[in-house]
Protein backbone atom coordinates (compact mmCIF):
# COMPACT_ATOMS: atom_id res chain seq x y z
CA UNK A 1 0.00 0.00 0.00
CA UNK A 2 1.83 3.05 -1.18
CA UNK A 3 2.26 5.85 1.31
CA UNK A 4 -0.35 8.57 0.90
CA UNK A 5 -0.91 11.96 2.43
CA UNK A 6 -3.35 11.90 5.33
CA UNK A 7 -6.70 13.27 4.28
CA UNK A 8 -7.87 15.48 7.12
CA UNK A 9 -11.23 15.92 5.36
CA UNK A 10 -12.00 12.22 5.16
CA UNK A 11 -15.32 11.21 6.70
CA UNK A 12 -15.62 7.55 7.64
CA UNK A 13 -19.17 6.31 6.84
CA UNK A 14 -19.05 3.88 9.78
CA UNK A 15 -17.77 6.45 12.27
CA UNK A 16 -20.74 6.18 14.62
CA UNK A 17 -20.57 2.40 14.64
CA UNK A 18 -16.83 2.49 15.30
CA UNK A 19 -17.36 4.88 18.19
CA UNK A 20 -19.84 2.44 19.72
CA UNK A 21 -17.23 -0.29 19.41
CA UNK A 22 -14.78 1.97 21.25
CA UNK A 23 -17.36 2.29 24.01
CA UNK A 24 -17.55 -1.48 24.31
CA UNK A 25 -20.77 -2.30 22.45
CA UNK A 26 -20.78 -5.98 21.46
CA UNK A 27 -23.71 -5.35 19.14
CA UNK A 28 -21.67 -2.70 17.30
CA UNK A 29 -18.76 -5.13 17.08
CA UNK A 30 -20.99 -7.70 15.43
CA UNK A 31 -22.42 -5.14 12.98
CA UNK A 32 -18.95 -3.97 12.00
CA UNK A 33 -17.82 -7.58 11.68
CA UNK A 34 -20.73 -8.35 9.35
CA UNK A 35 -19.87 -5.37 7.15
CA UNK A 36 -16.29 -6.49 6.53
CA UNK A 37 -16.08 -10.23 7.18
CA UNK A 38 -16.63 -11.32 3.57
CA UNK A 39 -13.99 -9.07 2.05
CA UNK A 40 -11.49 -9.79 4.82
CA UNK A 41 -12.04 -13.53 4.49
CA UNK A 42 -10.98 -13.35 0.85
CA UNK A 43 -7.82 -11.48 1.90
CA UNK A 44 -7.02 -14.32 4.32
CA UNK A 45 -7.67 -16.97 1.68
CA UNK A 46 -5.39 -15.28 -0.82
CA UNK A 47 -2.51 -15.25 1.63
CA UNK A 48 -3.05 -18.27 3.88
CA UNK A 49 -5.00 -20.53 1.54
CA UNK A 50 -8.45 -22.03 1.84
CA UNK A 51 -9.69 -23.99 4.84
CA UNK A 52 -9.92 -23.67 8.59
CA UNK A 53 -6.60 -21.82 8.81
CA UNK A 54 -7.99 -18.85 6.87
CA UNK A 55 -10.99 -18.77 9.20
CA UNK A 56 -8.68 -18.91 12.21
CA UNK A 57 -6.62 -16.00 10.91
CA UNK A 58 -9.78 -14.06 10.11
CA UNK A 59 -11.15 -14.38 13.64
CA UNK A 60 -7.78 -13.50 15.15
CA UNK A 61 -7.59 -10.42 12.91
CA UNK A 62 -10.94 -9.10 14.07
CA UNK A 63 -10.04 -9.70 17.71
CA UNK A 64 -6.84 -7.73 17.19
CA UNK A 65 -8.70 -4.95 15.39
CA UNK A 66 -11.28 -4.57 18.15
CA UNK A 67 -8.56 -4.59 20.80
CA UNK A 68 -6.67 -1.88 18.90
CA UNK A 69 -9.70 0.15 17.83
CA UNK A 70 -8.34 3.21 19.67
CA UNK A 71 -5.47 3.28 17.15
CA UNK A 72 -7.85 3.96 14.28
CA UNK A 73 -7.78 7.73 13.83
CA UNK A 74 -10.53 8.10 11.25
CA UNK A 75 -8.35 9.92 8.70
CA UNK A 76 -8.56 7.04 6.20
CA UNK A 77 -11.01 4.26 5.38
CA UNK A 78 -11.61 1.82 8.22
CA UNK A 79 -11.60 -1.02 5.68
CA UNK A 80 -8.03 -0.16 4.63
CA UNK A 81 -6.90 0.00 8.26
CA UNK A 82 -8.56 -3.33 8.98
CA UNK A 83 -7.04 -4.94 5.89
CA UNK A 84 -3.53 -4.02 7.05
CA UNK A 85 -4.22 -5.90 10.27
CA UNK A 86 -5.55 -8.89 8.33
CA UNK A 87 -2.51 -8.95 6.03
CA UNK A 88 -0.06 -8.70 8.93
CA UNK A 89 -1.89 -11.38 10.91
CA UNK A 90 -1.88 -13.67 7.87
CA UNK A 91 1.85 -13.19 7.27
CA UNK A 92 2.61 -13.74 10.97
CA UNK A 93 0.57 -16.94 10.90
CA UNK A 94 2.59 -18.29 7.98
CA UNK A 95 5.88 -17.28 9.57
CA UNK A 96 4.96 -19.12 12.76
CA UNK A 97 4.38 -22.21 10.63
CA UNK A 98 7.98 -21.76 9.48
CA UNK A 99 7.06 -21.42 5.83
CA UNK A 100 10.25 -20.27 4.15
CA UNK A 101 9.11 -17.13 2.43
CA UNK A 102 12.64 -16.11 1.51
CA UNK A 103 13.08 -18.88 -1.07
CA UNK A 104 9.75 -18.12 -2.77
CA UNK A 105 10.31 -20.79 -5.40
CA UNK A 106 6.70 -21.87 -5.36
CA UNK A 107 4.09 -19.46 -4.15
CA UNK A 108 -0.50 -18.41 -4.85
CA UNK A 109 -3.14 -15.82 -5.60
CA UNK A 110 -6.83 -15.47 -5.62
CA UNK A 111 -8.71 -12.41 -6.86
CA UNK A 112 -10.00 -9.97 -4.27
CA UNK A 113 -13.68 -9.53 -3.66
CA UNK A 114 -14.20 -6.20 -1.99
CA UNK A 115 -17.39 -5.16 -0.28
CA UNK A 116 -18.95 -3.74 -3.45
CA UNK A 117 -17.46 -6.08 -6.01
CA UNK A 118 -18.87 -9.26 -7.48
CA UNK A 119 -17.11 -12.36 -8.70
CA UNK A 120 -16.97 -11.32 -12.36
CA UNK A 121 -15.46 -7.93 -11.54
CA UNK A 122 -12.95 -9.73 -9.39
CA UNK A 123 -11.81 -11.94 -12.23
CA UNK A 124 -11.61 -9.06 -14.69
CA UNK A 125 -8.39 -7.99 -12.93
CA UNK A 126 -6.91 -11.42 -13.47
CA UNK A 127 -7.98 -11.24 -17.11
CA UNK A 128 -5.80 -8.16 -17.56
CA UNK A 129 -2.81 -9.78 -15.91
CA UNK A 130 -3.04 -13.23 -17.47
CA UNK A 131 -4.53 -12.57 -20.89
CA UNK A 132 -7.66 -14.62 -20.19
CA UNK A 133 -10.59 -13.65 -22.38
CA UNK A 134 -13.10 -11.47 -20.54
CA UNK A 135 -15.89 -13.04 -22.56
CA UNK A 136 -14.88 -16.54 -21.57
CA UNK A 137 -14.53 -15.79 -17.88
CA UNK A 138 -18.17 -14.74 -17.75
CA UNK A 139 -19.00 -18.41 -17.84
CA UNK A 140 -19.01 -20.22 -14.51
CA UNK A 141 -16.90 -23.04 -15.90
CA UNK A 142 -14.12 -20.61 -16.85
CA UNK A 143 -14.27 -18.87 -13.48
CA UNK A 144 -14.00 -22.24 -11.76
CA UNK A 145 -11.02 -23.14 -13.94
CA UNK A 146 -9.19 -19.94 -13.00
CA UNK A 147 -9.92 -20.47 -9.31
CA UNK A 148 -8.63 -24.02 -9.50
CA UNK A 149 -5.42 -22.90 -11.18
CA UNK A 150 -4.85 -20.18 -8.61
CA UNK A 151 -5.35 -22.60 -5.75
CA UNK A 152 -2.70 -24.91 -7.21
CA UNK A 153 -0.04 -22.23 -7.03
CA UNK A 154 2.21 -22.48 -4.00
CA UNK A 155 2.27 -20.20 -0.97
CA UNK A 156 5.11 -17.96 -2.08
CA UNK A 157 3.52 -17.00 -5.38
CA UNK A 158 0.14 -16.55 -3.74
CA UNK A 159 1.47 -14.12 -1.18
CA UNK A 160 3.50 -11.93 -3.55
CA UNK A 161 0.76 -11.80 -6.16
CA UNK A 162 -1.92 -11.11 -3.58
CA UNK A 163 -0.03 -8.35 -1.82
CA UNK A 164 0.92 -6.61 -5.07
CA UNK A 165 -1.98 -7.21 -7.42
CA UNK A 166 -4.94 -7.34 -5.07
CA UNK A 167 -3.96 -5.74 -1.76
CA UNK A 168 -2.22 -2.69 -3.22
CA UNK A 169 1.31 -3.02 -1.80
CA UNK A 170 4.32 -2.08 -3.92
CA UNK A 171 7.37 -4.34 -4.20
CA UNK A 172 9.40 -2.38 -1.68
CA UNK A 173 6.63 -2.76 0.91
CA UNK A 174 6.26 -6.46 0.09
CA UNK A 175 9.98 -6.89 0.59
CA UNK A 176 9.78 -5.35 4.05
CA UNK A 177 6.79 -7.50 4.99
CA UNK A 178 8.37 -10.76 3.82
CA UNK A 179 11.98 -9.98 4.64
CA UNK A 180 13.11 -10.15 1.01
CA UNK A 181 14.49 -7.63 -1.48
CA UNK A 182 12.18 -5.63 -3.73
CA UNK A 183 13.88 -7.19 -6.75
CA UNK A 184 13.06 -10.66 -5.44
CA UNK A 185 9.45 -9.59 -5.02
CA UNK A 186 9.35 -8.31 -8.60
CA UNK A 187 10.91 -11.50 -9.89
CA UNK A 188 8.48 -13.75 -8.02
CA UNK A 189 5.52 -11.65 -9.13
CA UNK A 190 6.56 -12.06 -12.77
CA UNK A 191 7.19 -15.77 -12.38
CA UNK A 192 3.86 -16.28 -10.64
CA UNK A 193 1.95 -14.64 -13.50
CA UNK A 194 3.81 -16.78 -16.03
CA UNK A 195 3.07 -19.91 -14.02
CA UNK A 196 -0.62 -19.06 -13.90
CA UNK A 197 -0.73 -18.41 -17.65
CA UNK A 198 0.94 -21.77 -18.29
CA UNK A 199 -1.50 -23.57 -16.03
CA UNK A 200 -4.44 -22.01 -17.85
Amino acid sequence: MSTTTIDTNYEEPNAQLIEKVRLGSQKAQYELYEKYVRAMYHVCVRIVGKGHEAEEVLQDSFVRAFMRIEEYRGDAAFGAWLKRIVVNTSINFLQKKRIKLVSLDEMVIEPIIEENENCENDFSEINIQTGISEKNTKHNSEISRVKEAINKLSDGYRIVLSLYLFEGYDHEEIGKILGISSSTSKSQYSRAKKRLRTML
